[in-house]
């Protein structure tokens, strides 16, 4: 009868689908980064193992947080060839659902120390050894790193092999520790070579964050997220103009720190009311525009008709929706325009111009061409997908502002607050700099619609005080999480969220629908970071 650990392993290899007799085949391989911080902090540790073990028939495994081997050395040549014959060579991914339970990829599983002797190993080709794995967390941030394992063969097992497989790690974690500091060394080098009383100065690295006074007194919690987003998308020096959730305007200036590993230093320039800019993002507008008109696009959702309530250059303001022509007939929409046209005062917005009839199309730009007033304020969707009549009368504004997708606002955190505000939560609720930094991450397909029922359901959860990430609904979290993946990957991840949703959370249908295997399906949202 097996362990209950061991028990509980063979269930979820089972249910990722992976069989006994053919778990090693086809095994998935992916490249290995010689230059990882993992791979940098065990050399020294492995290289002395491994000394310690020669002359033995014990090799040494080391896999990162993916479970990939990253390294693999046998002290004597036929375990190394056991390896080569089985196929397990470096870039092997050896994570449960791939290969089974192992050493290694069961202490990533549980993320504890586990021992699997001999006839425990779910794969039937490893069952004549046994594997010693121990996780390996980083000392500060606690996040799992990989894992080590000694393998040999069954007959020789030997129980003071899993204090040695910790003292290891031990130094592996102590090593992990000592490089954090050297690159927390060179950030903070950098922080208090710029830092001045009166220049706010923000040094942020993975798990670090440091700002003078001067900072101290300028941010708030939603402008420390701002920096954190900008921070994680510096590649090299960078700027941009933002406004403060105190309503001062400022300059931000991101650079990464040489030799501080993910590390940037961030300068903010307050702006006196002469240099603020408009930082809208204007498409330009055709020749001869008309001064006062207006024309607003954007997807759905992104708050087009919010935005044409604060662009109205005059009061009173007749209101028109492209809808009202669909519904009502372009007869009566056409009678209610002509009218407000004929005050000649005040404003006329058309909310949805792009819906409009080609004739009332005709109307509306008939006037906006004759450049008086009443002025007009037109919203549409995104300039693409106009045509050839609806340019031309867009054409006719003075001004084209085009709002972009939530998911694309670099001032994210300002949208949220605002957006706090407006659920009347201003003063009794906050958002956290972390779950910020997840509201940030998230693509957000249904845009401001979207935004306002996920901070609704928060403010429900939380009656007071800070929203932080457990109180964002899950799979916001788990979406949010593929922030960081190559646009191909982030493709595929967002394909597997999807296929996950229309099957109600049932795998074998979502990789049914995908054209997948059920285990590569959970292969890939092992690899793609999809919970479930």
């Amino acid at each position: 009868m097996l362990r209950e650990p061991i028990a509980q392993s063979w269930r979820r290899a089972s249910l990722a689908g992976v069989r006994p007799e053919t778990a090693l085949l086809g095994m998935r391989f992916e490249e290995v980064d010689p230059a990882s911080k993992l791979l940098a902090a065990a050399a020294p540790v492995l290289a002395d193992l491994d000394e310690r073990l020669a002359g033995t028939a014990m090799s040494t495994v080391l896999v990162d947080h993916d479970g990939k081997l990253v390294h693999r050395w046998s002290a004597d040549r036929a375990a190394e060839n056991c390896f080569e014959q089985l196929g397990i060579g470096v870039g092997a991914c050896l994570l449960e659902d791939e290969v089974g339970t192992t050493g290694p990829g069961t202490a990533l599983e549980t993320r504890s120390s586990i021992v699997v002797h001999g006839e425990e190993h779910y794969a039937e080709a490893l069952r004549g050894f046994s594997c010693y794995g121990h996780p390996i967390f980083h000392p500060v941030t606690r996040r799992l790193e990989g894992a080590l394992d000694i393998t040999l063969l069954a007959a020789e097992a030997n129980p003071l092999l899993a204090p040695l497989v910790a003292k290891a790690v031990e130094e592996i974690e102590r090593q992990l520790l000592e490089g954090s500091r050297v690159s927390e060394r060179s950030l903070l080098a950098a922080f208090q070579s710029t830092s001045r009383p009166t220049r706010p100065v923000v040094a942020i690295g993975p798990d670090l964050l440091l700002c003078n006074q001067a900072a101290a007194d300028l941010l708030e919690g939603a402008d420390v997220a701002l920096l954190w987003n900008l921070a994680g998308e510096a590649v090299g020096p960078s700027e941009m103009e933002t406004e403060l959730r105190s309503g001062q305007r400022a300059r931000v200036r991101a650079e990464p720190v040489p030799g501080a590993r993910g590390g940037v230093l961030v300068e903010i320039r307050p702006l006196a009311a002469t240099e603020v800019r408009r930082t809208r993002r204007l498409v330009p507008a055709a020749p001869g525009p008309v001064a006062g008109h207006v024309h607003i696009s954007g997807p759905p959702g992104t708050g087009r008709t919010t935005e044409a309530r604060l662009r109205v250059p005059e009061e009173p303001c007749t209101t028109l929706t492209g809808s009202e022509a669909v519904l009502g007939g372009s007869a009566a929409w056409a009678a209610r325009f002509t009218a407000a046209v004929e005050t000649a005062s005040g404003s006329i917005c058309v909310d949805g111009a792009d819906l409009l009839p080609a004739e009332l199309v005709d109307l509306v730009a008939t006037h906006a061409a004759r450049g008086v007033r009443p002025h007009l304020v037109l919203t549409t969707g995104p300039r693409e997908g106009l045509t050839g009549p609806e340019r031309a009368l867009i054409a006719s504004c003075g001004e084209n502002a085009e709002l972009l997708p939530l998911a694309h606002r670099p001032d994210f955190p300002e949208v949220a607050a605002r957006m706090l505000a407006e659920l009347g939560a201003a003063r009794t609720h906050n958002i956290t700099p972390g779950a910020l930094r997840i509201l940030g991450s998230y693509d957000w397909p249904g845009n401001l619609p979207e935004l306002r029922g996920v901070l609704s359901q928060a403010i429900r959860k939380r009656s007071a005080g800070a929203i932080g990430p457990g109180d964002l609904p899950p799979a916001l979290v788990a979406d949010a999480s593929g922030h960081e993946l190559a646009p191909i990957e982030r493709a595929e991840r967002n394909a597997i969220v999807a296929a996950l949703r229309s099957a109600g959370g049932n795998k074998v249908r979502a990789a049914s629908t995908l054209g997948i295997s059920r285990t590569t399906l959970y292969a890939r949202m092992r690899a793609l970071k999809v919970l479930g």
